[in-house]
């Protein structure tokens, strides 16, 4: 989804950066990027010899980093250009075990991810891992809209809440849910009744759509492999919204 919606923001004619901070790093296959832009692409998480230029405090010894490193320069330095001329930074994830630590990936990801959400007059679509991980890094500061995606299924549910309450208590102010891979009316009817005191609102929903594994099998953008797919005019619809909520937020 988070692919999709960027390339519709590039192409209705936004300046867009994609920022892929799952440690699956796969944002950009749904963007389309192509295969020989990707096969040279290095996760910032990954680039040992710059975190520790930026964050190691020298004759600090082991253990304390700079925890507010200098990163302005990073995203134009190493992002990569897509379809629509969109663009893609690749974070990564963090493969330290405790979600509090003060490593020196962590450091410089959450300050990057701060700079870009605060700093930058782009649309800026992240996606982020499916769970808690980066809202425990504080990432959540300076996100206007933050889109919360289940499936319909009692455990997604209950992730999407822990995600909403540590949002809300970070001060993340708009917060919507989305309905992922629904099947018929029903299992939207079961959501609704579930959220009825979550005090936020259903919404989007897309329907599950056969197309999209399709074109996942493939190898190729959701978009590229069938743009009038059931799922693919469902998230239009979502874009179209966006922009208006952008409208009503922040461009009146």
């Amino acid at each position: 989804m988070a692919g999709t919606l960027a390339r519709l923001f590039a192409k209705g004619g936004f300046n867009v950066l994609a920022i892929d901070n799952d440690s699956a790093m796969n944002l950009s296959y749904t963007l389309g990027i192509e295969e020989e832009v990707k096969s040279k692409i290095v996760p910032i998480s990954e680039m040992k010899k710059m975190i520790g230029e930026r964050t190691e405090v020298k004759g600090a010894g082991s253990g304390v980093y700079n925890i507010n490193p200098e990163v302005s320069d990073i995203p134009d330095r190493f992002k990569v250009t897509g379809p629509d001329n969109l663009k893609l930074l690749v974070l990564g994830g963090i493969e330290e075990p405790a979600s509090g630590c003060l490593c020196g990936e962590n450091a410089l990801i959450r300050t990057l991810l701060y700079n870009l959400l605060v700093k930058r007059d782009e649309v800026i679509v992240v996606d982020f891992e499916a769970g808690l991980e980066h809202l425990g890094r504080g990432t959540a500061k300076g996100i206007d809209v933050m889109l919360v995606v289940t499936e319909p299924s009692q455990k997604s549910l209950d992730l999407c809440l822990k995600i909403i309450d540590l949002s809300k208590k970070l001060g993340v102010i708009n917060i919507y849910l989305i309905a992922n891979k629904v099947i018929d009316d029903s299992q939207l009817d079961t959501i609704n009744d579930r959220i009825k005191t979550w005090n936020v609102p259903l919404y989007h929903s897309i329907p599950f759509d056969p197309e999209i594994g399709k074109a996942d099998l493939d190898g190729i953008s959701p978009l590229d492999y069938n743009s009038n797919s059931k799922a693919i005019n469902s998230i239009n619809g979502l874009f179209n919204k966006l922009k208006q909520l952008k409208l009503e937020l922040f461009d009146l």
